[in-house]
């Protein structure tokens, strides 16, 4: 195997994007290499990052205006936007995606959807509908020509879900399509995420295989013919189903591009596991990694490392640079690194300029509403980790809390919340409108099995709390402190039920720990919040601790996914 080694090298540590970054898609247009990730049920929709080295990644923006309407109410957890996939024709960036609206049943009740702009940062153009087959699209520019590729579903009864990989011709004004779909590929073993690139007069098909767990991969097929017919490579391009060891795992979903130094990289999904006595967790989700390539004498993409494991150091052919400036975001902004749920911030419900200094959140739903949450979060993206912030808040019935959260999905959090309950002695039975009561801070976990209160602490009323929690590994401590005076609440709480592997149902994104408020009855309860601080470092758990032993986990674990 060869590969051009041109003076100037820079040594990219995976993931290079860490946290819930995942279904990475990888272009290089002028100076910049960009990467768009999959969303899901959280806004801002498809974030977009840039580097100039492959090594050091930049927010770059999103595309704003992804979920038509600009609302993803309704859709359940790990659906939204799956999987989308940035290219360039020459002149403009592209972006096709899918909304998923349907998660654990035959049917996906999907819509793809096109967008450009002729700059990364936006304004993109309203996004139009396209042939809907199935998740995971991508489109191809050859001569002017368009072509959308995508995944097969068949859902009925004895059908396979994942029924290969086909291929429509669109027109490029109208993106209407232009000749019939057809078949490319069909395999044996669950694949979807086609991306096509060309070299030597081969059409290399990069596909997404096994599912997105810890068998997940990449294959590659090829042919002389965009429209086929395509082989099989006899070997996976990048997997680690073969061994639970590695520090990154559940490598798949990959992107091929050419680097201007000649050099080819792959940027694919990885995850990093922490061990548990119920097998391997990854609580920061799934995140982008990149591997460098050669080719082997068949003119097959191989591992620039030998085998197909990935690397935790890649040592890529470009240009350095140095590391981009911290982003100095404003203490009230609720821009980047700021997420919400199924909708964008909206002065209606989160207000930065009532009390300067406080971002003001009034209270809606609760933590496992579909529709309307009062909540904003920052991606967990290292093992250990500390959150706090300071809220200033008056409960008046239990109906109204306010807090910090550690959020997975609406089946899998912790809070630590600023509420109400009854005078001490008297029964929880809901008579908040006949007694004074207590001010209270309540701390709940919920999994799978339902919510439980971990516990219960009176303070005193009137005051601004400060509220914290310290994640190391597998455990996350609460605490609070008045006056200064920090006083830790409940026992340690497993935050490895955070994670896309717990609880045998299909999750796909990752934690965030924020702060939200509710307001179950009128909407008018309000908190403010300041001084929020999240801070992740890096350690010895951030590159795994799986051991062999881990390898009972169970060994199929394909999910289909984006």
């Amino acid at each position: 195997m060869t590969s051009p080694v041109p003076d100037g090298t820079t040594v990219a540590r995976n993931p290079v994007i860490r946290g819930f970054m995942p279904d990475p898609s990888m272009i290089h247009v002028g100076d910049w290499y960009y990467v768009a990730n999959s969303s899901f049920e959280w806004f801002p929709t498809i974030p977009i990052h840039r580097s100039r080295d492959l090594a050091h990644w930049e927010y770059a923006g999103h595309v704003q205006g992804a979920a038509p309407g600009g609302s993803l109410a309704g859709v359940p957890d790990s659906g939204g936007i799956w999987a989308p996939s940035m290219s360039w024709d020459g002149e403009r960036f592209w972006m096709v995606y899918a909304v998923v609206r349907s998660v654990g049943t035959p049917y996906f009740d999907l819509d793809t959807y096109i967008t450009t702009a002729s700059d990364s940062r936006g304004p993109w153009t309203p996004p139009r509908r396209v042939a809907s087959h199935g998740f995971d699209p991508a489109l191809f520019h050859e001569d002017g020509r368009l072509w959308l590729l995508n995944l097969q579903n068949d859902h009925r009864p004895g059908g396979q879900r994942f029924s290969g990989i086909v291929l429509t011709e669109l027109d490029p004004a109208s993106l209407a399509p232009v000749d019939e779909t057809r078949l490319l590929l069909q395999h044996d073993r669950l694949i979807e995420g086609p991306k096509v690139c060309t070299r030597n007069g081969w059409y290399y098909l990069t596909l997404a295989e096994g599912g997105t767990g810890f068998e997940h991969g990449v294959r590659m097929a090829r042919s002389r013919s965009l429209g086929g017919p395509y082989e099989l490579d006899t070997l996976p391009l990048l997997t680690t189903r073969d061994d639970a060891t590695l520090p990154l795992q559940k490598a798949g979903h990959g992107e091929l591009v050419q680097t201007p130094h000649g050099q080819w990289v792959l940027c694919h999904l990885a995850a990093r596991p922490l061990q548990t006595a119920a097998g391997p967790r990854c609580t920061l989700g799934r995140e982008t990694a990149i591997q460098a390539i050669t080719w082997d004498e068949e003119q097959w993409p191989r591992l620039q490392q030998g085998g197909w494991h990935p690397a935790t150091e890649v040592t890529v052919a470009t240009t350095p640079c140095a590391p981009p400036s911290p982003r100095q975001a404003e203490p009230t902004s609720l821009n980047w690194p700021w997420s919400t749920l199924r909708e964008p911030p909206s002065s209606t419900w989160a207000d930065t300029t009532t009390r300067p200094g406080w971002i003001r959140l009034r209270g809606r739903h609760g933590p496992e509403s579909r529709w309307e949450q009062s909540l904003l979060a920052q991606r967990l993206t290292e093992h250990h980790a500390t959150a706090q912030v300071t809220v200033d808040a008056r409960p008046r019935t239990f109906t109204q809390a306010a807090g910090l959260i550690l959020r997975y999905d609406a089946a899998a959090y912790l809070s630590l919340d600023l509420t109400w309950t009854e005078p001490d002695g008297e029964a929880q039975r809901g008579q908040q409108w006949q007694s004074a009561g207590r001010v209270v801070l309540s701390l709940v976990e919920r999994d799978e099995h339902g919510a439980r209160q971990a516990a219960l602490q009176e303070i005193e009323p009137n005051n601004p709390v400060t509220l914290g929690v310290t994640i190391t590994g597998t455990s996350a401590r609460f605490w609070y402190a008045t006056d200064g005076q920090r006083t830790q609440i409940g026992l340690p709480l497993d935050c490895t039920r955070l994670s896309d592997d717990h609880g045998g149902t299909l999750r796909f994104t990752g934690t965030l720990v924020g702060i939200h408020a509710r307001d179950l009855v009128d909407a008018s309860f309000t908190a403010d919040f300041r001084d929020f601080r999240l801070a992740c470092r890096p350690c010895a758990e951030s590159i795994g601790l799986l051991t062999p032993s881990s390898s009972a986990r169970a060994a199929a674990h394909p999910s289909p996914h984006p």
